[in-house]
């Protein structure tokens, strides 16, 4: 029995002590730092390099954050966003009207000041911070703007107000704003429709003075024959004056190109060659 009892106590004491050794290290990979508490002193402190670090057993206790470049996504697309489902955000603009923005965010934790995040927010910083600041700031930036420069001219600027405001405020918090991304705007139905219907209507406007354009052209071009025209006749008309045998000659181009002599009255004997040598 004695025997016995000494396997038992054995397996047990080498289950601890592996219990103790596996939780008395951790492993950090690239882009892993971890904040390290120890629980008697209350001291942190800090490994931020890859590699294997030993613990004080019972002691002390490791918080792993991973350092890289991360995305916080707010989409209406399922499955597309970390909160699954329509997440994307409603915001009011300065006459009332509602749009909805898809954003994404790319970020990363300040690794010099990771122990004060942790001290301060804790591990759970995206939702804690991250979410409710992108909602907070990009609804105030979009309440300044009516719907028409939302719609138009002014997302740039819109995308630049919001990654202003949202990176200071990241800072405060020790987190490192790399990039947001206004991804998509969205309107309500009616303002929806209200826009097409503009649409609709500049391409009427565009149509018509298209058309416009057309019909000048061709009164123009009219004008513009009818004046030749009108000085050709003039023209005519004053060579047709000094010179009566024109006439004749005018005539006679009408004529077969065979008939070389006409009799105009019966008694009067017109000579073609005669005529087109007088032009001459």
């Amino acid at each position: 029995m004695k025997k016995q009892g000494g396997v038992v106590f054995t397996i047990i004491l080498i289950i601890f002590a592996l219990i103790v050794i596996l939780n008395s290290n951790i492993v950090l990979s690239p882009g892993e730092a971890a904040v390290i508490f120890n629980k008697f002193t209350g001291n942190m402190r800090l490994a931020q390099t890859p590699g294997f670090y030993i613990l004080i057993p019972f002691v002390e206790t490791a918080y792993e954050y991973d350092i890289k470049v991360q995305t916080y996504t707010m989409s209406s697309t399922q499955w597309e966003g970390e909160i699954k489902g329509d997440d994307s955000l409603k915001a009011l603009t300065s006459d009332g009207q509602i749009v909805y923005l898809d954003l994404t965010v790319r970020y990363h934790p300040n690794v010099k000041k990771l122990i004060n995040l942790h001290k301060e927010i804790g591990i759970g910083y995206a939702l804690k911070v991250v979410r409710p600041q992108i909602r907070s700031f990009s609804r105030l930036t979009i309440s300044k703007y009516p719907v028409t420069d939302v719609y138009s001219s002014k997302r740039e600027l819109i995308q630049d107000e919001i990654y202003k405001k949202i990176k200071k405020s990241f800072e405060e918090n020790y987190i490192v704003l790399d990039e947001i991304l206004l991804r998509d705007i969205r309107f309500s139905p009616d303002f929806q429709k209200a826009i097409e219907r503009k649409q609709i209507a500049q391409q009427e406007v565009k149509r018509m003075g298209y058309l416009k354009q057309v019909a000048s052209i061709e009164a123009e071009k009219k004008v513009i024959e009818a004046e030749g025209e009108a000085k050709a006749l003039r023209v005519k008309g004053s060579a047709l004056a000094s010179n009566p045998a024109l006439i004749q000659f005018e005539y006679v181009q009408k004529l077969a190109p065979t008939v070389q002599t006409i009799i105009t009255d019966g008694k009067t004997i017109i000579s073609l060659g005669d005529i087109l040598k007088y032009k001459k």
